[in-house]
Protein backbone atom coordinates (compact mmCIF):
# COMPACT_ATOMS: atom_id res chain seq x y z
CA UNK A 1 0.00 0.00 0.00
CA UNK A 2 0.84 3.49 -0.53
CA UNK A 3 1.04 6.15 2.10
CA UNK A 4 1.66 8.85 0.18
CA UNK A 5 -1.69 8.51 -1.72
CA UNK A 6 -4.30 9.75 0.26
CA UNK A 7 -6.53 12.82 0.31
CA UNK A 8 -9.24 14.76 1.98
CA UNK A 9 -12.71 13.27 1.15
CA UNK A 10 -15.66 14.16 2.98
CA UNK A 11 -16.92 14.86 6.43
CA UNK A 12 -20.48 14.15 7.81
CA UNK A 13 -21.58 15.93 11.24
CA UNK A 14 -25.32 13.49 11.99
CA UNK A 15 -26.02 10.06 11.51
CA UNK A 16 -28.27 11.08 8.49
CA UNK A 17 -25.28 11.84 6.31
CA UNK A 18 -23.25 8.98 6.72
CA UNK A 19 -23.31 7.64 3.06
CA UNK A 20 -22.48 3.77 2.80
CA UNK A 21 -19.16 2.24 3.05
CA UNK A 22 -17.65 1.21 -0.14
CA UNK A 23 -14.25 0.50 0.34
CA UNK A 24 -12.93 -1.35 3.27
CA UNK A 25 -12.19 1.17 6.49
CA UNK A 26 -9.12 2.34 8.51
CA UNK A 27 -10.40 4.36 11.79
CA UNK A 28 -8.73 6.35 14.15
CA UNK A 29 -10.57 6.82 17.61
CA UNK A 30 -9.79 8.60 20.90
CA UNK A 31 -10.32 11.01 23.63
CA UNK A 32 -10.19 15.06 22.32
CA UNK A 33 -6.56 16.04 22.36
CA UNK A 34 -5.03 12.69 22.25
CA UNK A 35 -3.33 13.40 18.77
CA UNK A 36 -5.66 12.15 16.29
CA UNK A 37 -4.67 14.42 13.91
CA UNK A 38 -0.70 14.58 14.43
CA UNK A 39 -0.67 10.93 13.98
CA UNK A 40 -2.43 11.22 10.85
CA UNK A 41 -0.19 13.31 9.32
CA UNK A 42 2.74 11.72 10.55
CA UNK A 43 1.78 8.94 9.07
CA UNK A 44 0.67 9.87 5.85
CA UNK A 45 3.88 12.19 5.66
CA UNK A 46 1.51 15.03 5.39
CA UNK A 47 1.39 18.51 7.24
CA UNK A 48 -1.89 19.82 7.24
CA UNK A 49 -4.00 16.50 6.19
CA UNK A 50 -5.79 16.36 9.30
CA UNK A 51 -5.96 19.92 11.05
CA UNK A 52 -4.50 20.15 14.29
CA UNK A 53 -6.27 22.29 16.95
CA UNK A 54 -4.77 23.85 20.41
CA UNK A 55 -8.35 23.73 21.17
CA UNK A 56 -9.53 19.80 22.38
CA UNK A 57 -12.83 19.52 20.80
CA UNK A 58 -12.55 21.04 18.28
CA UNK A 59 -13.40 18.19 15.51
CA UNK A 60 -17.12 17.14 15.92
CA UNK A 61 -17.58 15.61 12.08
CA UNK A 62 -16.09 12.43 11.25
CA UNK A 63 -13.57 13.07 8.64
CA UNK A 64 -12.59 10.75 5.76
CA UNK A 65 -9.83 10.37 3.85
CA UNK A 66 -9.31 8.17 0.23
CA UNK A 67 -6.11 6.32 0.44
CA UNK A 68 -4.58 3.62 -1.96
CA UNK A 69 -7.32 0.80 -1.82
CA UNK A 70 -9.38 2.15 1.43
CA UNK A 71 -11.08 4.94 3.18
CA UNK A 72 -9.29 6.21 6.74
CA UNK A 73 -12.25 7.71 8.99
CA UNK A 74 -10.69 10.02 11.71
CA UNK A 75 -13.87 10.33 14.43
CA UNK A 76 -14.33 12.71 16.93
CA UNK A 77 -12.51 12.91 19.99
CA UNK A 78 -15.14 11.49 22.71
CA UNK A 79 -14.31 12.76 26.55
CA UNK A 80 -14.71 16.62 26.17
CA UNK A 81 -16.56 17.83 29.37
CA UNK A 82 -17.18 20.89 27.77
CA UNK A 83 -19.85 19.93 25.56
CA UNK A 84 -23.49 20.02 25.94
CA UNK A 85 -26.41 17.56 26.52
CA UNK A 86 -27.15 18.02 22.95
CA UNK A 87 -23.67 17.83 21.44
CA UNK A 88 -23.10 14.71 23.29
CA UNK A 89 -26.06 12.95 21.89
CA UNK A 90 -25.74 14.29 18.68
CA UNK A 91 -21.66 12.64 19.23
CA UNK A 92 -23.81 9.50 20.37
CA UNK A 93 -25.77 8.82 17.28
CA UNK A 94 -23.32 9.28 14.70
CA UNK A 95 -21.20 6.66 16.46
CA UNK A 96 -23.42 4.88 16.90
CA UNK A 97 -24.83 4.77 13.08
CA UNK A 98 -21.10 4.63 12.04
CA UNK A 99 -20.10 1.40 13.74
CA UNK A 100 -23.83 -0.31 13.33
CA UNK A 101 -24.20 0.21 9.44
CA UNK A 102 -22.69 -2.92 7.89
CA UNK A 103 -19.26 -0.55 7.35
CA UNK A 104 -16.33 -2.82 5.94
CA UNK A 105 -13.87 -2.07 8.74
CA UNK A 106 -11.12 -3.48 8.99
CA UNK A 107 -9.11 -2.08 11.59
CA UNK A 108 -9.87 0.51 14.63
CA UNK A 109 -6.26 2.64 15.96
CA UNK A 110 -7.35 3.57 19.32
CA UNK A 111 -5.45 6.18 20.41
CA UNK A 112 -4.31 6.72 23.88
CA UNK A 113 -1.73 8.97 26.11
CA UNK A 114 0.81 7.45 27.10
CA UNK A 115 1.81 9.63 29.41
CA UNK A 116 -1.57 8.65 31.74
CA UNK A 117 -3.55 5.81 32.73
CA UNK A 118 -6.40 4.68 29.82
CA UNK A 119 -9.79 6.89 30.58
CA UNK A 120 -12.89 5.64 31.54
CA UNK A 121 -14.27 6.64 28.20
CA UNK A 122 -10.80 4.99 26.98
CA UNK A 123 -11.86 1.66 28.29
CA UNK A 124 -15.20 2.22 27.33
CA UNK A 125 -14.39 2.43 23.81
CA UNK A 126 -11.93 -0.44 24.54
CA UNK A 127 -14.72 -2.84 25.87
CA UNK A 128 -17.04 -1.90 22.93
CA UNK A 129 -14.25 -2.88 19.94
CA UNK A 130 -13.58 -6.20 22.04
CA UNK A 131 -17.24 -7.08 22.84
CA UNK A 132 -18.74 -6.66 18.88
CA UNK A 133 -15.57 -8.46 17.66
CA UNK A 134 -13.43 -5.25 15.95
CA UNK A 135 -9.96 -5.95 14.87
CA UNK A 136 -7.90 -2.62 16.97
CA UNK A 137 -4.58 -1.74 18.09
CA UNK A 138 -4.15 0.74 20.53
CA UNK A 139 -1.40 3.74 19.93
CA UNK A 140 0.44 4.75 22.69
CA UNK A 141 0.40 8.55 21.97
CA UNK A 142 3.20 11.49 23.03
CA UNK A 143 5.67 8.72 24.01
CA UNK A 144 8.22 11.50 22.95
CA UNK A 145 6.75 13.39 26.21
CA UNK A 146 8.19 10.88 28.99
CA UNK A 147 11.63 10.38 29.67
CA UNK A 148 13.67 6.64 29.93
CA UNK A 149 12.41 6.15 34.14
CA UNK A 150 9.13 7.45 32.44
CA UNK A 151 8.75 5.55 29.82
CA UNK A 152 9.76 2.54 31.61
CA UNK A 153 6.97 3.12 34.57
CA UNK A 154 4.74 3.60 32.27
CA UNK A 155 4.84 0.66 30.19
CA UNK A 156 5.02 -1.46 33.26
CA UNK A 157 1.27 0.23 34.70
CA UNK A 158 0.21 -0.22 30.85
CA UNK A 159 0.24 -3.73 31.94
CA UNK A 160 -1.84 -3.87 34.36
CA UNK A 161 -4.01 -0.99 32.12
CA UNK A 162 -4.44 -2.87 29.60
CA UNK A 163 -4.45 -6.54 30.47
CA UNK A 164 -8.13 -6.61 29.46
CA UNK A 165 -7.09 -6.63 25.97
CA UNK A 166 -3.96 -8.61 25.69
CA UNK A 167 -4.16 -9.28 22.07
CA UNK A 168 -3.93 -6.33 20.76
CA UNK A 169 -0.96 -4.71 19.39
CA UNK A 170 0.14 -1.45 21.07
CA UNK A 171 2.60 0.67 19.61
CA UNK A 172 4.53 3.64 21.47
CA UNK A 173 3.73 6.22 19.03
CA UNK A 174 5.64 9.88 18.46
CA UNK A 175 3.84 11.91 15.98
CA UNK A 176 7.18 14.05 16.54
CA UNK A 177 9.91 11.51 16.03
CA UNK A 178 8.05 8.79 13.81
CA UNK A 179 8.14 6.23 16.83
CA UNK A 180 5.79 3.64 15.73
CA UNK A 181 4.48 4.90 12.62
CA UNK A 182 6.06 2.01 10.36
CA UNK A 183 4.69 -0.44 13.10
CA UNK A 184 1.22 1.00 12.46
CA UNK A 185 1.46 0.78 8.72
CA UNK A 186 2.68 -2.95 8.74
CA UNK A 187 -0.72 -3.37 10.72
CA UNK A 188 -2.96 -1.41 8.47
CA UNK A 189 -1.90 -3.26 5.60
CA UNK A 190 -1.97 -6.29 7.60
CA UNK A 191 -5.11 -5.82 7.78
CA UNK A 192 -6.37 -4.62 4.15
CA UNK A 193 -5.10 -8.53 3.34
Amino acid sequence: MRFDIIEYSESFGTAGQLKPSTMPEIVFAGRSNVGKSSLINKLFNRKNLARVSSVPGKTVTINFYKGDGAVFADLPGYGYAKRNDSEKKRWASLMESYFRTGRDIRLVILLVDMRHPPTKDDITMLDYLRDNGYNFAIALTKSDKLNKTETLNRREALKGELSAYGNCEKIEFSSVTGLGADRLKEIIEKSLQ
